[in-house]
Parts: C-alpha cells; structure tokens; sequence
C-alpha cells in the first residue's frame, strides 16, 4: 500500500494546528481538500485519526501516536528536499579585497573555484586602500600590520618590499645601482611614504638622498610605473612575483625591507560547516595562505 506524502503533510499540519482552516492556508490548499486527503489517509490505515466536532476537532489517541511517530520523519523530509533545493539555487556571496591582490593573486585562480561551485555568485569590491572598508560584505581581504578585531580573523601571508625596475633601467645603472638612488626617480605607494627611508635605513646605505620621491595610491600605478621607466618602485613580495617571472621588472637589489605588514582573510559574522561562505573562506586559506 503506497501512502501519498501530500496526505501525511496535510495530516501533521493539521494535527499542530487542530485546524484544517489553518492546515489549508499554511499549504496554501482549500479546507475541503484537506479534509479529503486525511480521510483517505485514515481509510488506509483503517483508524481514526481525528475526533470531528462541528466547529473543532481533536486527535483520537491513535491519531496523536500516529502524529508523534510520523512527524520527525515529515519534518525530516522536508528540511532534507528544502537543504537540496537551496544548493541547487545561486547563492551570492559578496567579498571586499585590495585591488592589487584581486588582479595579482585571486584572478589567476579563481576558474579553480567557479567551475567546482557554479552555483555560488561572487560579488567582488576591490579597494585601494583598507580605509574604503566600509561596505557590507561577507568576507574581506585585509592588508594590516595587526590581526583585524572584527569578524574571524584568519593570517594568510606576510609582506616584504624589494627595489625593483624595467630592463632599461637596470642595464642603465647596473655598474652603480646606489648612484641610481639618489637620480632616478624613487616610486612607493601612498600608504608607506617613509619605506625607501626605512629600506635604505636597514641596507645600511648612508648617503641615501634621493632626488625625487613619487607616491602613488595604488600598488598597481606603482608596479606599472616602473614597468614603464618612471623610476624605481618599492614592490611587495610574493605578491608581485609574476612581474618579476614574466621579466616585467628586475630586482636592483636583492635585500628586502621586511614589515609587519601581512594579508588576512575576514569573515564577517558566522556560517555552518559546507555553508557557501565557509566554502569559499577555506578555497581561500588553502590556495593563498602558503604563499611565501
């Protein structure tokens, strides 16, 4: 005998409620179809279910048995067909992150995350600096020289600068690359307008003077304008390591300004184990967190 799943929802509806009105409404079905479909229930059970008065009715003791045994396994069912339908629909998850990470590191790996979860909508707002985060998001990447307070706060990497330059440059002053310091323009990002200082401080250049300092709000201009001769640029490692593989840009030197500055990976506020954004956060800390 085959019991249609229609009539025991309508059953355990109507059994919390004691009211076929309201069982009818929440199932968004007619008083009457309700009825019908508990009395075709009860008739291949052959019990009574429900005690009917003329404005209530009342479960019979075999009725409320019946409920206390069924109604895990509806409740059951049902929270398994809404879990599978909510992973079959597109969930967005929106992520705020610094310009230069997003085209340097994340791009490049991203296909990696899309083809495996085509159902997850990622919403990206890239920042220049960490002073813009003020958006609502559901995960940020965070440069920092402290762990972020707000939000699960998880380290990904550390930062160190290293003078780099074009080809042209390099060839130019490779007899004399401390010379080429003090003449040739001198490029950093905005945010650290003393790290050519603390750089020099640290090689233990002495006569460190440069002519001309040019600060640039964005670690991509900064990267770009050396690529293109304007000078030499402070870049950030691994970070920039492509522009180095590709020959983009040369070392001129090989000792870095080591910082406190380090990428960290922040979700705001909590997900359960396999939720999207717990998906995403741990693609995330997996592909980028043993970059050197």
């Amino acid at each position: 005998m085959q019991t249609p799943i229609r009539g025991l929802r309508s059953f355990c509806f109507a059994a919390k409620s004691l009211s076929f009105k309201h069982a009818a409404k929440e199932l968004y079905l007619t008083p009457s179809a309700v009825s019908h479909q508990i009395k075709q229930l009860e008739e291949q059970l052959g019990i009574d279910l429900f005690q009917r008065q003329t404005r209530s009715i009342s479960l019979t003791p075999a009725g409320k048995n019946f409920f206390e045994a069924i109604y895990p396994i509806i409740n059951m069912l049902e929270s398994t067909i809404t879990e599978f339908s909510q992973l079959q629909q597109n969930v967005n998850l929106t992520i705020t992150l610094p310009e230069f990470f997003a085209s340097e590191l994340l791009m490049p790996k991203l296909s990696e995350w899309t083809s495996e979860h085509p159902n997850i909508n990622l919403h990206m707002d890239t920042l220049k600096t960490r002073k813009e985060l003020t958006r609502q998001s559901d995960l940020s990447i965070i440069l920092s020289s402290s762990k972020p307070l707000d939000g699960l706060a998880t380290e990904l990497f550390n930062l160190e600068y290293i003078p780099a330059c074009n080809k042209k440059l390099l060839d130019q002053w490779q007899n004399d690359h401390c010379q080429a310091l003090n003449q040739v323009p001198l490029i950093v990002h905005k945010a650290r307008p003393w790290a050519w200082h603390q750089w020099a401080e640290k090689v233990g250049i002495d006569d460190f003077s440069p002519a001309q300092i040019i600060q640039i709000d964005s670690m991509f201009g900064v990267a770009r304008a050396a690529q293109q001769g304007m000078g030499i640029a402070l870049i950030p490692l691994p970070i920039s390591q492509s522009w180095l593989d590709e020959q983009w840009l040369y070392k001129l030197f090989e000792q870095p300004l080591t910082t406190k500055d380090k990428y960290y990976l922040v979700q705001h506020g909590s997900s359960t184990a396999n939720h999207p954004l717990d998906l995403f956060a741990k693609w995330v800390i997996n592909t980028f967190r043993q970059t050197k």
